[in-house]
């Protein structure tokens, strides 16, 4: 999981978290289970983001949402929780590895008939979505090097006043002295990110960092 965010000593994370929104008997069991998962266990969407997408959501008054990159269900079920009664959640991952986690978190807290899990390269699950303005929210934590071809294609999709979320946007602080090509990709997305005139963008500390991207 990812327990700290960046830029907070550890202490600081904790007195955050105590003054936050508490986690919940689901999140927690959610946490357990893919803090067990050898190797991937970091990719976890972290309690402060969770509580600030559920936050975000319901201030958005959002009814159709997008998950790029679900993993073990966390991000999708802060999206799921945020969302207006009859609200939809699209939620992508390219493997279903980790699909009963997610699913035995999202029924666990009532979520499960707002979300809708499509296996599939990323990519082409929003390709095949309409082509119109009409998501409220999406959160993308997924293949780096895609980040760009995500963005894309959910900003036109993205009504005016709607927010594209991304994770990562730190690299752990090798954004600034990049060493994988999975650095250099997300250096390249957040210069253009920044200039992209459709958008204004706000990059928070976050975990490993955040990017909310909100139409204008």
């Amino acid at each position: 999981m990812k327990d700290s965010t960046l830029l907070i000593p550890a202490p600081l994370r904790d007195y955050m978290l105590a003054h936050s929104v508490p986690l919940d008997a689901v999140q927690h069991r959610l946490i357990e289970q893919t803090t067990a998962l050898p190797k991937v266990a970091h990719w976890q969407t972290a309690p402060e983001q969770s509580a600030l997408i559920t936050l975000l959501v319901r201030t958005l008054g959002a009814r159709q949402a997008v998950d790029v990159g679900s993993f073990t269900g966390m991000s999708s079920l802060a999206i799921a929780r945020g969302l207006q009664p009859g609200g939809r959640l699209i939620a992508c991952d390219i493997t279903d590895d980790w699909t009963p986690v997610a699913r035995e978190a999202w029924q666990a807290a009532g979520v499960a008939d707002r979300i809708e899990l499509r296996i599939a390269p990323a990519i082409e699950t929003l390709r095949a979505l309409p082509v119109e303005p009409y998501l409220d929210f999406s959160f993308v934590d997924a293949d780096k090097e895609g980040y760009l071809e995500y963005f894309e294609e959910l900003i036109v999709r993205t009504r005016p006043g709607g927010i594209v979320a991304f994770d990562n946007v730190f690299r752990s602080g090798r954004v600034l002295e990049p060493v994988k090509e999975a650095d250099r990709a997300v250096i390249e997305f957040n210069t253009r990110l920044a200039k992209d005139p459709r958008v204004e963008v706000v990059m928070l500390p976050v975990a490993d960092g955040m990017s909310l991207a909100c139409r204008i």
